[in-house]
Formats: structure tokens, sequence, C-alpha cells
């Protein structure tokens, strides 16, 4: 009798346990996935459109111990009308649809979604007749890529051009994890860049890269972790770049013209006239010359 006393006894501790952990750790149900920022709706509705307006429902987050309150809704009062409990990482952030009551719609708002916020909810009617009932949904939240304030993550880059022909530097000091720095064109295209420094130091990573630009130009230095979806950059502008030959040689060609401005000066200070003769200027010279030696070859009157 002791033993069919203890089989019965763990038949029931066992039947009661595979509830729990079918409730607790079971595959969800549906999947949610959201991108970062963006606002989410998790789907929780009863199959037979029965009206909840007089029901309670509660929504929980998984993973923590307790688990963490994110909506309770008890016969019309609710977190967004005085109910207390709610965690605070929801607060405010969290709604649901009255309109839909009536017809078994328990879903739930969640804005501004959050990376954190990802993870497993329950969406529970303990009261529910004739038995209660329990939803599961997991949400994922795609990261986007911005400036996060968070341990860790990548400094503002230390930017530099060392020379006129457009030879920049970038260093990005003590980054975890690891960062991926790169040099962007204003199109967001990657250049090839020559790496000086790759070093680990008390887990944090410090790097300098260099990148030789041939146009002008603005140009940015990116330090990304997707494992934080952490970016930040710095700008550096190079303006035209000049050839040195060009620059000799027009400074040769200004004093040549300098010089001969200055000779040109200087001979019509003395009277010299720099014109050339007119084609009838120099005919008249020449008559004139021709009438001198006819008069001197006549003979002389006697």
């Amino acid at each position: 009798m002791e033993l069919l006393a203890l089989l019965f006894l763990s038949f029931c501790f066992l039947t009661l346990s595979g509830r729990t952990f079918a409730a607790e750790s079971g595959t969800p149900v549906t999947t949610v996935t959201v991108k970062e920022d963006d606002d989410v709706i998790l789907p929780c509705s009863l199959s037979t459109n029965v009206n909840i307006e007089k029901v309670l429902f509660d929504w929980k987050k998984e993973g923590t111990v307790p688990q963490k309150e994110v909506f309770m809704y008890v016969e019309g009062n609710h977190y967004n009308n005085g109910l207390p409990g709610q965690d605070e990482q929801f607060r405010d952030r969290v709604s649901h649809f009255p309109e839909e009551l009536k017809y078994g719609n328990a879903s739930i708002r969640i804005k501004q979604t959050k990376l954190e916020d990802k993870g497993i909810y329950t969406c529970d009617f303990p009261r529910l007749l004739p038995e209660p009932k329990i939803f599961r949904i997991e949400l994922v939240v795609e990261g986007r890529l911005k400036l996060r304030n968070v341990s860790g993550a990548a400094p503002k880059p230390y930017v530099k051009m060392l020379k006129d022909k457009g030879l920049l530097e970038c260093e990005v000091p003590g980054a975890s994890p690891k960062p991926t720095v790169e040099w962007w064109d204003r199109d967001n295209k990657t250049l090839p860049s020559k790496t000086l420094q790759d070093t680990r130091d008390d887990n944090r990573f410090y790097i300098t890269i260099q990148t030789t630009v041939t146009k002008p130009g603005c140009y940015y230095c990116v330090a990304t972790q997707m494992e934080i979806w952490h970016q930040i950059s710095s700008e550096t502008c190079v303006p035209e770049v000049s050839d040195s030959t060009g620059w000799v040689v027009a400074g040769v060609v200004s004093v040549v013209l300098v010089g001969v401005l200055v000779g040109v000066a200087v001979l019509k200070a003395k009277g010299y006239n720099c014109k050339k003769d007119s084609p009838r200027e120099t005919s008249l010279s020449s008559n004139s010359r021709q009438q001198h030696d006819d008069d001197s070859k006549q003979p002389l009157d006697e």
C-alpha cells in the first residue's frame, strides 16, 4: 500500500510539474520580430471570441525571478489607470485595445521597443472558465546601429590629415568588444586602409588606421561594434590638392612678366619708342633718301 501511495503521489507531482514546465518553458506559440525603436503588437486572443471586459488577464516577461509585470487588466482596472505593480521597464510604454476586449482580444502594444525587451512573454487568463489559459509569445528585437552610451562603447575617433596630398589617420582607443574601424567617403563607400596599430590592453582594444585620398571632399572614420549595436564616426574634409610643379611654373612666369613690364617702363622713361614703323612711314623715309641722292648727282651751275 505504501508503494502504491508513493507511486500515486509521484504521478500527481509529475502531472502538475509537466503542466507548469509546459507553461513556463514550452515552445512559444508565436514569434514576433520588430526593429529597435519601432512599436510592436504582441497578439493574445481567445479563439471563442468571448467578451473579456470583466475578466483578468496578465502579461509577464520571463527570464527573471520574479517575472517582470508587463501589463495587467482586472475587470476594467489596469496599469495605465492606477493599478500598481508594473515593472519600471514597461512603465508608460504598454497599452491594450479596449474596443477589442468584447471580442476576446487581449493583445498589447509596446512603444519604442528596446534591445532589452526581447524575450518570452506570457499572456495568462488565470480565472478563465472552464479552465485557465496561457499563451506564450517570443519577441525578437533587431538592433539598429547608433550611438550608445554603454560600457565599452568606442569613443569618438580621433582623425587628422598628415599631408596636403590627403594622407588621413584615424585612432580609436579603449573599445570593447573589438570594433571594426574603416574610412568612408561621402557616399558611405569603404576606402582601402592600412592598419598601423591593433593592440589589446586589459580587455580594451586600440586601433589606428590610415588611408590616402586623391580627391578633395569630406571623409569619415567609422567605428562599429555589432555585438552592442554601437556605431560612431568623425569627419575630416580635404581641401583642393595643389600641384607643387604647377606653382613653380606659375611663379617663374610671373617673375618673367614683371621683368618685362619693368624693362618697358624704363625704356619709355628714356624716350625710346618700342613701336615698329608703319609701312607708310617706311615708304616716305625711302623716298626722301632717294630724292636726296638725286639732288647730289646734278651738275653744279657754271
